[in-house]
């Protein structure tokens, strides 16, 4: 019984319990298969990693350093991605972007934390 690459219909050549005629096919076949899934973690994480690039872009002095609302918005922040959220004992959230965080304060102010 001959097998047929489900990729490109080429005749498979090889083991029995071979799939695909190439590792281009096999590549291709599931790049297709995997294409919504990937480009929607691609995005997310590129969301992520600006986000970073913008808290990391303010020098901190003693691992924190207060900004504006608008300075991160400015820079193209986006307050709806985050890793984490660590909540204190006395009830204080902190937004985290991987290792560095931020807590929204009175009069649209925001600090920036790095954690250890």
């Amino acid at each position: 019984m001959e097998k047929l690459c489900p990729e490109c219909g080429e005749k498979i050549i090889g083991r029995v319990d071979k799939k695909f005629c190439s590792d281009y096919c096999r590549n291709s076949f599931n790049n297709k298969l995997n294409k919504d899934s990937k480009n929607l973690i691609r995005n997310i994480n590129n969301r992520l990693r600006k986000n970073h690039r913008i808290l990391e872009s303010f020098s901190l002095k003693d691992g924190k350093t207060k900004t504006t609302r608008y300075k991160l918005l400015d820079k193209g922040f986006d307050f709806e991605i985050f890793t984490s959220i660590y909540t204190t004992k006395k009830g204080t959230i902190y937004y985290f972007i991987y290792d560095l965080g931020y807590l929204p304060l009175d009069n649209d102010y925001y600090m920036i934390v790095k954690r250890e």
